[in-house]
């Protein structure tokens, strides 16, 4: 498993409307994959996270991915699309991957960060498929995010939850036919502690939640800030 960082020029207008529009984003990472498949996400592995620097705002694009990934067409084909060298700091790398060795231990504690779009499932009458309906109260969110921890080999400790905008974007159902999307938006960030690092190490491969192929789903690991 592979994990890239790409810091987004936002002065560059082409980045600016792939991060409006997160379906557009995830065809760009997917040429990074040229063979996994964009309409099938759940067997490309590919999940990722757009943080935004608290006090510069400038976008960090997170992909998580098991194959290893080729960014060589940003320079060629978008050259304004990253942040430039001289716009970095001398020791930073843009874009840089590295390969995963998530290394988890039995009772371990970290800090998580995770934006997610948190549903549940409610029978429709008569419709052999249920329909998916965002979660907007934060008891509810809290249950969720404990419920999933829990089933991937993890303990809920703490959580801080952030409700954000609805995020927009265009669904791929056919060729030349769309569907718009609008999806609920939720970070959490907290402390969880590892029971199983197996099934954790699982989770996170799988990711959590619905939507992974925009956005959402990928788990970030650290550790607890001291203090």
């Amino acid at each position: 498993m592979y994990l890239s960082r790409l810091i987004l020029n936002p002065r560059s207008r082409q980045a600016r409307n792939e991060l409006a529009d997160p379906y557009e984003l995830h065809r760009t990472i997917c040429r990074a994959f040229p063979a996994a498949n964009y309409k099938d996400n759940e067997s490309s592995g590919i999940l990722f996270r757009v943080d935004l620097h608290p006090r510069t705002h400038i976008p960090t694009l997170l992909v998580q991915s098991r194959q290893k990934p080729n960014w060589e067409f940003l320079s060629t084909e978008k050259k304004d699309y990253l942040l430039g060298e001289n716009d970095l700091p001398l020791d930073v790398e843009n874009p840089a991957f590295r390969e995963l060795n998530l290394q988890l231990r039995e009772g371990q504690t970290l800090a998580f960060r995770l934006r997610a779009n948190p549903t549940v499932k409610k029978d429709r009458e008569g419709k052999k498929q249920g329909r998916r309906v965002g979660l907007i109260h934060e008891a509810d969110q809290q249950k969720w995010i404990k419920r999933k921890l829990e089933s991937a080999g993890a303990a809920l400790i703490s959580v801080n939850i952030i409700n954000e905008r609805f995020t927009h974007g265009k669904l791929f159902i056919e060729k030349e036919k769309t569907k718009r999307l609008s999806l609920l938006s939720v970070q959490f960030n907290g402390v969880l502690q590892v029971k199983n690092p197996e099934e954790l190490a699982s989770g996170i491969f799988a990711g959590f939640g619905s939507a992974k192929g925009l956005g959402f789903g990928l788990l970030s690991l650290a550790r607890v800030p001291s203090g």
